[in-house]
This record gives C-alpha cells, structure tokens and sequence, in this order.
C-alpha cells in the first residue's frame, strides 16, 4: 500500500512542478506581452506543422543551432516586411511565429498583422516549449539535434530539456 502512495505523491509533485512552471511561464509572458496576438500551444503547432507558414523570430546564429522544421528565419534585430512579402505569402495563410519563448515572437507577429496578414498566432513558450516537451529540432544541416541556443543566462534557466549553447 506504502508503494502506492509512494508512486501518487510522485505523481502529485510532477504535475504540480509542471503547472508552477506554467503559470511562472505565463507571468513572464503577461510581463512582457501586450498580449494582442492570440497564442498556439506546441500541441497544437505539432498536429498542423505541415499546414502553416512557420516563421523563426530569433537571430541568424541561434536557427543555426536549431530550429522547428520547415521554419524560415525571419530575424528579430533586423526584421523587414520585406522578407515576407517576397515570399508570397497570402495575406490570410496561417502564420505562426515563435523565438525562445514567445517574446520576439509578438513583436513580429504585431508588424506581420499591421502589414495585412490577418491569421497570425505566437507560439507560446516558443522553441524552448517546444524543446521541453520533447518535440525535435533540427539544425542548419537538417539534422535532428538536443542543441538549443538558450539566448542567454536569464532566459535559458526556461528550458529544461536538451543542451542550452551559447554564442556572443
């Protein structure tokens, strides 16, 4: 019976650790979000990666590391509308645009929705949500990685899962 209660109390304290993470996450996001684009789960993003324009809000060096499948890099610093439209996208294609946990990811996302495109959605917690619940990444060759550009010390205390890289 000690056993048990042993495996439910295990139970208790990982769910519990999971949803104290969740809502520190969603208070890191309130802090810095002005919440005007409507987020995605990774769940979600997972079951229409193949449907959707996927767009990468981090800098060149961290989507060398690693990146969602068949994300583009959009850049943050040095972002222009520009690169979208060239790509043809249509003004209602379903966007979705993460960076390392969903702050850069608005910022873009409010210019892609003040040029036009109407179906843009932030990936909450970003790659590093991503990453966390276990969903691969791949890096400039392709290939399936654990690397992940943790951005920096403060941010990279948010992913729990895979190998946080560093670069200047």
């Amino acid at each position: 019976m000690s056993q048990i209660k042993n495996n439910l109390l295990l139970i208790i304290l990982l769910f519990s650790t999971f949803t104290n993470a969740q809502e520190a996450l969603g208070e890191l996001l309130k802090q810095y979000n002005n919440e005007t684009i409507p987020y995605i789960s990774v769940s979600a993003l997972r079951d229409i990666q193949n449907q959707i324009v996927l767009l990468d809000a981090r800098e060149k060096n961290e989507f060398e590391v690693s990146h969602i499948k068949n994300a583009t890099l959009a850049g943050y610093n040095h972002f222009k509308i520009e690169t979208i439209t060239e790509q043809n996208i249509k003004k209602n294609d379903t966007i979705i645009v993460y960076c390392s946990l969903g702050v850069r990811s608005e910022d873009i996302s409010e210019k892609l929705k003040a040029a036009g495109y109407t179906n843009v959605f932030n990936l909450y917690g970003g790659i590093f949500e991503w990453k966390n619940n276990n969903y691969p990444v791949i890096n400039s060759k392709g290939e399936v990685t654990e690397k992940i550009h943790a951005c920096s010390k403060q941010w990279g205390k948010w992913l729990q899962k895979g190998q946080k890289v560093y670069s200047n």
